[in-house]
């Protein structure tokens, strides 16, 4: 009987490792050519690798919580066929053509893309499944021993859940098989995972009083009914966690290390009578035309900075060093409209591609897919490729202004502070008006003082007056 080897391949990102996050199969387990076999975490994405081979799951060669590197082995498949088009040898020459076939067609979350017509009847490329959402035809596991995994990981596989949320629940060590699902679905949601571990949190403070302190993630002792009393100083080994620095997170710092000690940043800000802009937030959330589509100021800022960027094109250029040691400033006369999202998974920077050209609507469909998609660890690379100039909502936090981190390859960033009512002189009279502070980090390599003043300006003035930009 054969053996094939399924090596990790790079899938379309162009990066050379991934983080194995969860394994889908067990040793003895029975899989099908586009059965997923593992979900892994590049710097990017969350991603869903399908086997390229039908057989017997032979050895996991790869812990969950390992880094791979491109091209190292993960998995041995015995017995079966491989997919039509990709080769039928054994050993390595499999593996090598398994890493090919399994990187095409590939969705930054691992979903099969849309297929190209097949040469032959009956071909079917590996990672694009033969249509419509792949079903799991494995048989029913066998005992998990041997793949070193609890019985409560194994009872949490067949529960409803999103790759985010997995994750989210096995660094809360929760085990997903107790969580009640209350998605519209019957899936297990983010506030399920985060409400069971504090409820068994509140239960271990009261079953076991001289319990260590609490760590991140769990509920603070001040939360705790009255009657219990503070726990005991715990031991020096749980005063401390340490949290790896891999995925998404390790790409995030690299990236802002970078843009901090290469670009050289200057902010500004200014304070904005916004009332205007919430008035029109509310008509348009009242308007037919917007019922099924989420409104919030965010897309009158959106629009106000695409405004704006077109009027001053040097916010959205970008600083080229060349080869050769020269350097060039590159004018781009289009906006691709990156919005700052913090996930679960940290923070990621999609962009909106050429927002210039979208009406209103238009532009609000985007942000509300934009911003779906990230929470559900979603976002493909390519979304996150050629941002021209970003937009951080850091009023959602709560707060009132910021000096934000330039995102790479650009060379501005707008920071949107908190909108709350304050006294605001109007002519000649204190009111109370919505009042927000705009600020923004520019390159000052790119643009000068004067340039990146009148862009924030064009901002205030479209956010104090949105009516002049309605379609």
């Amino acid at each position: 009987m054969s053996t094939q080897t399924f090596r990790l391949p790079d899938v379309g990102e162009g990066l050379t490792e991934a983080e194995i996050v969860q394994w889908r199969v067990a040793p003895g387990d029975t899989v099908e050519v586009n059965d997923v076999l593992v979900e892994i975490e590049t710097a990017k994405s969350l991603v869903e690798l399908p086997s390229p081979f039908a057989g017997t799951v032979g050895e996991l060669l790869a812990p969950e919580g390992d880094t791979v590197t491109v091209g190292a082995p993960i998995i041995t498949i015995a017995g079966g066929a491989g997919a039509a088009g990709s080769t039928g040898g054994a050993g390595d020459a499999a593996g090598g053509a398994a890493q090919q076939d399994a990187s095409v067609g590939l969705s930054a979350h691992g979903e099969p893309a849309s297929p190209p017509e097949p040469e032959g009847e009956g071909a079917v490329l590996v990672g694009y499944g033969t249509g419509g959402a792949v079903a799991s035809r494995r048989t029913p596991r066998a005992a998990r021993g041997a793949a070193g995994r609890s019985a409560a990981v194994k009872a949490s596989v067949g529960v409803v859940a999103k790759p985010p949320v997995r994750k989210l629940a096995r660094d809360l060590g929760v085990d997903l098989a107790q969580v009640t699902p209350s998605g519209p679905a019957g899936e297990v949601t983010r506030d399920d995972v985060v409400t069971h571990a504090e409820q068994a949190s509140v239960f271990r403070n009261i079953a076991t009083p001289a319990a260590p302190a609490v760590r991140e993630h769990t509920i603070p002792v001040s939360h705790a009914p009255a009657s219990v009393s503070a726990p005991s100083a715990p031991p020096a080994g749980d005063r401390e966690e340490t949290i790896p620095v891999k995925g998404v997170r390790k790409a995030t710092s690299s990236a802002m290390v970078r843009s901090a000690y290469t670009a050289p940043h200057v902010s500004v800000w200014t304070d904005v009578d916004a009332t205007r802009t919430m008035e029109l937030v509310k008509r348009l959330k009242a308007s037919p035309d917007f019922a099924d589509i989420k409104v919030s100021p965010l897309l009158i800022v959106a629009r106000a900075v695409i405004w704006a960027a077109r009027r001053t094109p040097l916010v959205g250029a970008a600083w080229i060093d060349n080869e050769d040691g020269s350097a060039e400033i590159r004018v781009r006369n289009y906006v691709n409209l990156g919005i700052a999202a913090a996930t679960p998974r940290g923070l990621l920077v999609p962009n909106i591609k050429d927002a210039q050209d979208l009406s209103l609507r238009e532009l609000a469909r985007a942000l509300e897919k934009l911003t779906l998609t990230a929470r559900e660890g979603k976002t493909s690379p390519a979304d996150q490729q050629g941002g021209t100039i970003t937009i951080t909502n850091i009023g959602v936090f709560g707060m009132d202004a910021g000096t934000p981190i330039i995102n790479p390859g650009e060379s501005g960033i707008v920071a949107m502070g908190t909108i709350r009512q304050k006294p605001w002189v109007v002519d000649g009279e204190v009111r109370p008006r919505y009042v927000t502070t705009v600020s923004g980090s520019f390159d000052h390599r790119v643009i000068d003082g004067d340039g990146m003043s009148r862009f924030i300006a064009d901002v205030a003035s479209i956010l104090e007056e949105p009516a002049l930009l309605l379609d």
